[in-house]
């Protein structure tokens, strides 16, 4: 063979094995979809991020996160999930409530998608079973909306006197019905007439306490909501401006000066929600991969609060107490 030849078929081999090579050292990229905003939800993005690094993905070193927060508004999440679709992400993790899992869903049924969620995702249609979720989505289920009749009675056993307790729910969040129907029988069963007040906003948060005084609400339940999060503080600070027991869903807000919440960690949730798409990263499949649920719930409350609203906690409930604040 001449030199030129030589050369040239050298060249041609070359530019062959290029695409191979770089296709081997590609970086995986993982799409995040998050109900919240990034202020509010970055504990819980760390938590991902832990995840992911236990099974050996870390961000900027081997794998890259295409993060798209919708703000509390459920209408973006169509948009922004089909975003991470044409991006050719490897992998979405869809967390906030069913809402971007069902969103990442409705866009492709070729991507694997793990999602985290509050509330049944039987029951609002993310997967066909917990044990056997099928196709491309698995995730993990804190099951927090099946917890609201229990934060219901523990608000009762705090405030006894309490007969009538209203409920905080987003007007926007499709399940908001759900969990006021699911509420009757209970509340029925413990004498307690419920009221729904309804707020997106900041800034319809003064109206809503205004209406609690009104109705002569002995207390409050914020429902499960990762929209608050971003107006919590306010929340809590018009609580404690009107003298109102609360609970909250997450220990969050007792830390923040809160009265009381109850419920499984939410960011071990997100880093369950990190392993998996790690997992997946590695080869396993969705389908393989039975939904998580929580084996732990955590009641937290804030005594100091409670000595500011004049409130005796009875002895059983503050034993049967994961962390007293004080």
């Amino acid at each position: 063979m001449r030199r030129r030849d030589f050369i040239t078929a050298l060249g041609g081999m070359s530019a062959a094995a290029w695409p191979l090579a770089a296709r081997a050292q590609q970086i995986p990229v993982v799409g995040y979809l998050d109900l919240g905003s990034s202020g509010a939800s970055t504990r819980f993005a760390a938590a991902f991020r832990q995840g992911l690094s236990e099974t050996g993905y870390v961000e900027g070193r081997n794998v890259t996160i295409e993060y798209r927060w919708a703000d509390g508004q459920y209408d973006r999440l169509p948009t922004l999930a089909a975003d991470l679709v044409r991006r050719q992400v490897t992998v979405i993790a869809a967390c906030g409530t069913s809402a971007p899992g069902l969103a990442s869903k409705a866009a492709t049924s070729a991507i694997p998608i793990v999602f985290q969620t509050g509330g049944d995702p039987v029951q609002d249609g993310l997967v066909a079973s917990m044990n056997r979720p099928g196709r491309n989505v698995t995730g993990v289920s804190r099951m927090s909306v099946a917890l609201e009749p229990k934060r219901l009675e523990l608000l009762r056993e705090l405030v006894p006197k309490a007969s009538v307790i209203a409920l905080l729910v987003n007007p926007t969040n499709p399940r908001s019905e759900l969990v006021f129907h699911q509420m009757q029988e209970p509340a029925g069963a413990l004498g307690i007439r419920l009221h729904v007040l309804k707020a997106i906003s900041e800034s319809e948060l003064d109206s809503v306490f205004e209406s609690l005084v009104q109705l002569g609400a002995g207390a409050l339940l914020v429902t499960q909501e990762p929209s608050y999060r971003r107006i919590r503080a306010q929340i809590i600070t018009l609580a404690s401006r009107h003298a109102i027991p609360t609970m909250y869903s997450t220990r969050d807000y007792a830390v923040l000066g809160g009265l009381v919440s109850y419920d499984a960690s939410p960011t071990d949730s997100y880093r369950q929600v990190g392993i998996y798409a790690g997992r997946i990263l590695k080869g396993e499949k969705p389908a393989d991969l039975p939904v998580q649920q929580p084996t732990k719930f955590e009641l937290a409350i804030n005594v100091k609060t409670a000595k500011a609203l004049g409130l005796d906690i009875p002895p059983t409930l503050l034993a049967r107490a994961d962390e007293v604040i004080e």
